[in-house]
C-alpha cells in the first residue's frame, strides 16, 4: 500500500507539473505568427490510405507525448539570450552582486552563471522549436505531395491548400488539397540500345521486365527495373556498364492518359583530356588472376616470388603464410571467366569472412597485352592481420547468489594455425564472489569461485571425409567448428562441474537463409553437492518442512534446535519415513513428499547428453538499424540415440531403474523441436510493431522419463513474459510452486509497440501471453499437464509498458509488466486481481526482447 500511495503521488506531481507547463505552449510564438498544431490532408476528397502520406509535409507539427507537446514545453522553459540577460544583472544590480560575492568567489559566481547559460542550452536543444506555419514551407509540402503522387503515375496532380484558425490564440492547422485527376499507365515500351551486345542481353530477359503493359506508372517500378537490368548486364561482362547509363523517358503528350516507355541505352562514353568519346559496350573476360596474400610487403624494387596454381598467379613478397587451397578457394572467379559482379561480391565477403585479412582490395585492369580490350587482369590485394590477438576485461558482478564479485575473462586468438586461414580461439573466465551461507546466515568472504575454459576450432570449409561441393558449393560460406569447454562452481547451488564438446558444420544458402548441423553435441554435467538441495531450493524445503510440523514432528533425527527439519539429513530421513508409512502423514502429505523427492532426485541427478541437431533460420534483416524484417527459426534436435544403440550391443543392463548406465551416469534419451517467428513492421516516424510466437517441445524416450533441467523450458523474465520473473511462471495452472519452475513444453506470443519519445528515448506498451507445460513425462500433477487444446486456457497474459535508451550500438531496456491474465488464481479472480503496481514486475534488459 505505500508503494501504490508513493507512485500516485508522484504521479500526481507530474501531471500537475505538466497542467502547469502545458498553459505556456505558445510562450515563444512571435506576434503575427501561428503555432502549427495539426496537418490534414485530403486527397480527392478522402483521407490517405497510405500513411506515409502524413510525413511528407516540410512543416510538422510539434512532437507529442499523450497528446502534450512536452519537447515544446521544454524549449519554452529556456531563456532567449540567457547569458545576455545574467550579464545585464550583473551591471545593473551592484547591491545583488555585492550579496552573492559576499557569498561566493568571484570565480564561483562567473561559474554560477556559466552554468545557467550552460542549462539553458541544453534546454533548446532537449526541447523542440514552436512550429511556426509559414508560406515557404507550406509551398515546399505542396510540392513534395505533388511529386509523391506525380511518381505514382499521377502526372496532373494539383495541391492547394487552407490555414484554419483554431479557437485558441496563435494556433492554425494547414488544410492540404490533393486533386489527382485520371492515372497514367503504361501503353507500350521500346528500346533505343547503342550497343548491339548489350542489345542481345536485353532481349534474353526482355520477358521478365518489371514494367508491365497496362499497369500504372510507378517510379519505384522504373528504379527497380533499372537495377534488374543493370545487375543483368554486370553479371554477364558489361564490366563499364553503369545504373545512370540506363534511362527511361515516358511520352505523355496527347496520350489519352497514357504512358509510352522508352528505355534508352547509349554507347559507352569515357573521357581524355577535355574530349568525351563513346564506343560500343563489350563483354570482358579475366585473363589472368593475381593473389598477393601479404600486400603491405609489396614493393616496386622488389621482385616477387610467383607460383602458379591451378588458373591463378599467387605473388609472395615474403615467406609462405598460406597454403595455396586456402587463398584460391576464396576466390570466386577463374581465368578465362566472364566478369560477374556476383563472383566479385562472394569473393569480398569470403574473404572478410575469413578473419585473416584486413579490407581486402580486388581491382581490374585491361591487360595490355590484348588488343581486342575485352580482356582484364583481376588482382586480390590481401594484407594479412595479426597472427595472435589477446583481449582481456575485469568485471564486477552482484545478484542474489552473490553479494559482490569480480571476474576476469580473457581469450587468446591464433589465426592461419595450419596456414589454410583457421581460427583457434582459447577463452578463459574465473569468478570469486562473496556470500551468506544460506543454512546458517554466516557471512563467508570470497568463498564463491566459478572457472571455466573453452577453446574452439574454425576451420573455413566442411571437415567430411568426402566431398560436398556439389551439394554445399564454397559460395555458401561453409565452415566447421570444434569445440571443447570444461566449467566448475564451487559454493554455488549443487556446486557443478560440467564438461561439454561439439562438432558443428555451418553454411548459408542465400543471403537469408542459414543452415546449421551440430553432428555432435556432447555434455556431461556433474553435481559435487546434492546435499545442498534445499538449501538452494527454499520452495520444496518449506513445503516438506510444513508437512513436518503439520504432524508436530519434533524428533532430533528430523529436526534441529529449532523445530526446523535439518539439511540434509533430518530432510531426506523424514520424506523417506513419511512416504514409508512410519509417520502418520495422510495422502495428498505423501504425495506432496513424493513430489519433493522426485523433483529433488532429477535436479541433482548427473546428466551426460550426447545429441545431434539441426537447425534451419531464415532472416531478411538488413543490419541492426532494419526494423521492416522477419526471421523464422526451426531447430529439431535428438539425444541418446547413439548410446543406446552402443549400450545395447555391447550388452550394458538395466539397473533397478529401468535405465541404463555409461560412465555411471544414466544417459538422457529424448527428442526435441522448436519453432520461433518474429516479424517487425516499420511505420512513419520510426513507430514499430513487433511480434513473437515461440512453440517448443521435448518428449523423453527410451532411457528417459524426463528432459535433464538444462535442456527443459521456462516461462517469464525480461525476454518472455515479462510480468512475471524468470522461472516463476507456470508449469500450467500450478502457480509456480517452485524456486526454479521448468518444464518440457512451451508456447509463447508476444507483441510489442515502439514509438519514439524524445531523442534517444523511446517508449513501448506490451503484451505477452504464455506459459509453460507438462507433457508425455513423469509428471503425474494434473494441474501441470497439458491434456488438450481446453488447457490454452492457462495461457497468462502480461501487459504492460517500457522505457528505453538507444545508446546507438546497444539499446538500455525498462519494461514494467503487470498480471493481467493469472491462470494460476481461483476460476473467477484471473482477469486483473493483480493488476496493480504492487505486483508489477520491473524487468532490465539490453536491446530489446525479439
Amino acid at each position: 500500500m505505500e508503494k501504490t500511495g508513493l507512485h500516485a503521488k508522484i504521479g500526481l506531481i507530474i501531471l500537475l507539473i505538466i497542467l502547469l507547463v502545458s498553459c505556456s505552449a505558445i510562450k515563444r510564438v512571435p506576434d503575427g505568427k501561428k503555432l502549427l498544431t495539426k496537418n490534414t490532408i485530403l486527397v480527392d476528397s478522402a483521407a490517405p490510405i497510405d500513411p506515409r502520406v502524413q510525413t511528407l509535409p516540410t512543416l510538422q507539427p510539434n512532437q507529442k507525448l499523450l497528446n502534450i507537446p512536452l519537447r515544446l514545453h521544454i524549449y519554452n522553459l529556456a531563456r532567449p539570450n540567457r547569458d545576455s540577460i545574467y550579464l545585464k544583472w550583473m551591471q545593473e544590480n551592484p547591491e545583488g552582486l555585492k550579496r552573492r560575492n559576499a557569498i561566493l568567489s568571484e570565480k564561483q559566481t562567473i561559474a554560477f552563471g556559466q552554468g545557467l547559460v550552460n542549462f539553458n542550452k541544453w534546454l533548446k536543444r532537449t526541447g523542440e522549436p514552436p512550429s511556426l506555419i509559414d508560406k515557404v514551407a507550406i509551398d515546399k509540402s505542396k510540392e513534395k505531395l505533388r511529386a509523391w503522387y506525380w511518381n505514382q503515375g499521377w502526372f496532373n496532380t494539383k495541391v492547394d491548400h487552407n490555414i484554419i484558425d483554431s479557437d485558441r490564440p496563435k494556433r492554425a492547422k494547414v488544410e492540404y488539397l490533393v486533386d489527382r485527376g485520371q492515372p497514367y499507365k503504361i501503353d507500350s515500351i521500346s528500346t533505343q540500345i547503342a550497343t548491339p551486345v548489350i542489345d542481345s542481353l536485353y532481349q534474353l530477359v526482355k520477358s521478365e521486365s518489371i514494367l508491365k503493359k497496362g499497369e500504372q506508372y510507378f517510379t519505384p517500378d522504373i528504379n527497380a527495373e533499372r537495377d534488374r537490368l543493370n545487375s543483368h548486364f554486370r553479371n554477364h561482362g558489361a564490366f563499364y556498364m553503369e545504373k545512370d547509363n540506363i534511362r527511361f523517358e515516358g511520352d505523355t503528350v496527347n496520350t489519352n492518359q497514357k504512358a509510352n516507355i522508352t528505355l534508352i541505352i547509349k554507347d559507352r562514353e569515357f573521357k581524355i583530356a577535355d574530349s568525351t568519346y563513346s564506343i560500343p559496350y563489350k563483354i570482358h573476360k579475366i585473363s589472368e588472376v593475381n593473389i598477393i596474400p601479404d600486400y603491405q610487403n609489396a614493393s616496386s624494387t622488389q621482385r616477387p616470388d610467383t607460383l602458379k596454381y591451378e588458373d591463378y598467379n599467387i605473388l609472395r613478397f615474403g615467406k609462405r603464410k598460406y597454403k595455396r587451397a586456402s587463398l584460391t578457394d576464396a576466390i570466386f572467379f577463374h581465368k578465362g571467366d566472364i566478369y560477374r559482379d556476383i563472383d566479385r561480391d562472394r569473393t569480398y565477403r569470403r574473404i572478410t569472412e575469413l578473419q585473416s585479412f584486413l579490407y581486402p582490395t580486388i581491382n581490374y585492369v585491361v591487360d595490355p597485352r590484348d588488343t581486342t580490350g575485352t580482356n582484364l587482369i583481376a588482382n586480390v590485394l590481401l594484407t594479412s592481420k595479426k597472427k595472435f590477438e589477446f583481449t582481456y576485461g575485469v568485471e564486477t558482478t552482484h545478484s542474489n547468489i552473490q553479494a559482490i564479485g569480480v571476474g576476469l575473462n580473457t581469450s587468446l586468438l591464433i589465426r592461419n594455425l595450419f596456414r589454410g586461414s583457421e581460427l583457434l580461439d582459447i577463452s578463459f573466465r574465473g569468478n570469486i564472489g562473496a556470500s551468506t551461507n544460506a543454512a546458517n546466515g554466516d557471512t563467508r568472504f570470497f568463498d564463491l569461485q566459478e572457472l571455466g575454459a573453452d577453446a574452439r576450432l574454425s576451420f573455413p570449409r566442411l571437415f567430411l571425409p568426402f566431398d560436398v561441393d556439389n551439394l554445399i558449393p564454397k559460395y555458401m560460406s561453409p565452415s566447421t567448428n570444434f569445440s571443447v569447454g570444461y566449467f566448475s562452481q564451487t559454493n554455488i547451488g549443487l556446486d557443478k562441474q560440467s564438461l561439454n564438446g561439439a562438432l558443428t558444420y555451418n553454411w548459408r544458402q542465400t543471403a537469408i537463409k542459414s543452415t546449421r548441423v551440430d553432428l555432435v553435441n556432447a555434455q556431461y554435467v556433474r553435481n559435487l553437492d546434492p546435499g545442498n538441495f534445499f538449501n538452494v531450493y527454499q520452495s520444496s524445503y518449506s513445503s516438506v518442512n510444513d508437512v513436518a510440523r503439520d504432524l508436530n514432528i519434533n524428533n532430533p533425527t528430523y529436526v534441529n534446535e529449532d523445530g526446523n527439519l535439518s539439511i540434509p539429513t533430518g530432510t531426506n530421513t523424514f520424506i523417506n519415513d513419511a512416504i514409508a508409512g512410519n509417520l502418520g502423514a495422510t495422502p495428498d502429505q505423501r504425495e506432496t513428499l513424493r513430489n519433493v523427492r522426485e523433483r529433488r532426485d532429477r535436479l541433482s541427478q548427473n546428466n551426460l547428453i550426447i545429441s545431434s541437431s539441426y537447425n534451419w533460420t531464415r532472416n531478411n534483416r538488413e543490419g541492426i538499424y532494419d526494423d521492416d524484417f522477419s526471421r523464422f527459426n526451426f531447430r529439431i534436435e535428438s539425444a541418446g540415440n547413439v548410446l543406446s544403440g552402443i549400450s545395447s550391443l555391447v550388452g550394458i543392463d538395466k539397473n533397478s531403474n529401468n535405465r541404463r548406465r555409461v560412465f555411471g551416469v544414466e544417459y538422457s534419451q529424448y527428442i526435441k523441436t522448436e519453432i520461433d517467428y518474429i516479424k517487425h513492421w516499420q511505420y512513419v516516424n520510426n513507430h514499430v510493431f513487433a511480434i513473437r510466437a515461440f512453440g517448443g517441445i521435448a518428449i523423453p524416450y527410451g532411457n528417459s522419463d524426463n528432459i535433464p533441467f538444462i535442456r527443459s523450458f521456462f516461462a517469464g523474465g525480461p525476454n518472455d513474459n515479462r510480468a512475471w520473473q524468470a522461472y516463476e511462471l507456470g508449469p500450467g495452472k500450478t502457480g509456480g510452486l517452485n524456486d526454479f519452475n521448468e518444464a518440457n513444453m512451451k508456447l509463447a506470443f508476444n507483441a510489442e509497440y515502439r514509438f519514439p519519445i524524445s531523442g534517444a528515448f523511446k517508449g513501448a506498451v506490451f503484451a505477452d501471453v504464455g506459459n509453460i507445460y507438462n507433457v508425455l513425462d513423469s509428471e503425474d500433477d494434473p494441474d501441470a499437464i497439458f491434456d488438450g487444446i481446453e488447457d490454452l486456457e492457462f495461457l497468462a497474459l502480461g501487459t504492460g509498458a517500457g522505457l528505453r535508451y538507444d545508446f546507438g550500438f546497444f539499446v538500455l531496456r525498462f519494461d514494467m509488466g503487470f498480471k493481467t491474465y493469472n491462470p494460476a488464481l481461483e476460476e473467477g479472480r484471473r482477469w486483473f486481481k493483480e493488476f496493480k503496481i504492487s505486483r508489477s514486475v520491473l524487468n532490465v534488459g539490453i536491446n530489446y526482447p525479439f
